[in-house]
C-alpha cells in the first residue's frame, strides 16, 4: 500500500511519518509521498525531512517522495494532517467555524484532485479539523465508505488510558468508546466500558463514581467550562495548577480538557499522541485486520436512523470501512449521540 501524507512537515505530519517507519508498515517496494505545499515552507522543509529519513531507516525504508501540488498525490491511502491549527497562544480563542473557513478550501483541492485521478479513489484518514468537515468534503467526491476520521479514535484512546489509569491497569485492557464530535459534543460510552482482568463490580463502582450527579446532557458543557477554567490558569502563569486541575476531573473530561493543556503548555500541540492514533489506523488498515475502531463517517441511516456525519464504532476493511458495530446504547447515549449529530451538521452548515 503506498501512503502519502498530507502535512508531512508539520508537527504531527513528522511525528506520523517517523511512527510509520518505525513501525515497518511500508515494505521497500512501497512509496511514502511526503505531501507539502508548493511556495511553502514546506516546500523546502520536505526535503531536508525526506534526506533525515532516510538517513534514519536507510536498511528498509520505502521510495521517499516530495510532492508540492495536490494534483501529483499518488497513493492508495491519504492521510490528511494539513492546513490551520489553534493557536498556541491560550490568549487565542478556539473558534470551530473559523477554523472550518480557514481550512475548507484545502479539503476541496485535495478531494477534487484525488477524484480526478483515474481508477479508485484512494482512502482518505482525516486528522485535520474541523475532522468532520474533512469527512464530509471527502466522502461528498471519494464514496462515503473510503472516508474514515481519526479524531474518535485518538478520543478513545485518551478515554481508555484515564480508565486504566483509575482501575490501575494498562490501557490495551480497557475497552471504551468515545462517540460523536471530536470537540464539545464528543459522547463517552459508559454502557460498554468492560475491563479484562478488573472485577466487573469494582469497573461498576467506577463508572458510578464518575457519573454521580451528572448527565450526558450536560456533558458539553462541562467540557467547555473546565477547559476555561484550565485555560484561565495557564494564561496566568499557573501551569503546576492547571495540571493539578485537569487531574482532579473524571476520566471522561480528563480525556478531553487534557489535550487541550497539552496544546497550551507542551509549545506546539499533541503531536505524538495524534501521530499515535493515526498510525494504529494506518496499521490496521494496511494489514487488512477486520477491526472495529470509533471513527468519524458519514452515516446514511446505518445505525439508529442517523444520517451524517459522526463518530461511530465502525468495522474496517481495507478500502475503508464496511459496517457500523451497532451497540446497544444506554437511551441517554443515543439522544446525546443525536444532539452531536445536529450539532455537527449545524457547524458544518455555517462553513459551507
Amino acid at each position: 500500500m503506498n501512503i502519502a501524507i498530507v502535512g508531512a512537515a508539520g508537527s504531527c505530519g513528522r511525528q506520523l511519518t517517523a511512527q510509520l517507519l518505525d513501525r515497518h508498515l511500508l515494505p521497500p517496494s512501497a512509496r511514502l509521498q511526503l505531501v507539502g505545499h508548493q511556495g511553502g515552507r514546506s516546500a523546502d522543509e520536505l526535503w531536508g525531512l525526506r534526506a533525515d529519513l532516510e538517513d534514519a531507516f536507510v536498511d528498509d525504508a520505502p521510495a521517499i517522495e516530495v510532492v508540492l501540488e495536490p494534483s501529483a498525490v499518488d497513493a492508495d491511502l491519504v492521510v490528511m494532517l494539513a492546513g490551520v491549527t489553534i493557536a498556541t497562544d491560550p490568549n487565542a480563542s478556539v473558534d470551530r467555524v473559523a477554523l472550518g473557513h480557514a481550512n475548507r478550501q484545502m479539503f476541496v483541492e485535495y478531494a477534487d484532485a484525488l477524484a480526478a485521478r483515474p481508477g479508485l479513489p484512494p482512502v482518505v484518514i482525516v486528522q485535520s479539523n474541523p475532522v468532520e468537515l474533512g469527512v464530509q468534503v471527502f466522502a461528498e467526491r471519494l464514496g462515503r465508505q473510503r472516508v474514515l476520521g481519526a479524531g474518535a479514535w485518538s478520543d478513545t484512546l485518551r478515554l481508555r488510558a484515564e480508565i486504566a489509569a483509575e482501575l490501575g491497569v494498562r490501557r490495551p485492557q480497557v475497552q471504551a468508546s468515545m462517540l460523536g464530535q471530536h470537540g464539545d459534543n464528543v459522547v463517552p460510552i459508559w454502557s460498554q466500558i468492560k475491563v479484562r482482568g478488573v472485577d466487573p463490580v469494582e469497573v461498576d463502582a467506577l463508572v458510578q463514581r464518575a457519573r454521580s450527579g451528572r448527565t450526558l446532557a450536560d456533558f458539553p458543557q462541562e467540557v467547555s467550562v473546565q477547559k476555561t477554567r484550565m485555560l484561565d490558569l495557564v494564561r496566568g502563569g499557573q501551569v503546576h495548577d492547571a495540571y493539578a486541575l485537569v487531574q482532579s476531573l473524571s476520566p471522561d473530561l480528563r480525556a478531553v480538557v487534557k489535550p487541550f493543556f497539552t496544546h497550551f503548555t507542551a509549545g506546539r500541540t499533541t503531536e505524538m499522541a495524534t501521530a499515535h492514533a493515526v498510525a494504529e489506523i494506518v496499521a490496521a488498515l494496511v494489514s487488512g485486520e477486520q477491526k472495529v475502531l470509533p471513527s468519524q463517517v458519514a452515516l446514511d441511516g446505518e445505525w439508529l436512523n442517523l444520517h451524517g456525519v459522526v463518530a461511530v464504532p465502525v468495522i474496517l476493511a481495507s478500502d475503508g470501512w464496511e459496517n457500523v458495530n451497532r451497540l446497544e446504547l444506554a437511551a441517554d447515549e443515543v439522544e446525546a449521540l443525536i444532539r452531536a449529530v445536529d450539532a455537527i451538521a449545524a457547524a458544518n452548515a455555517a462553513i459551507t
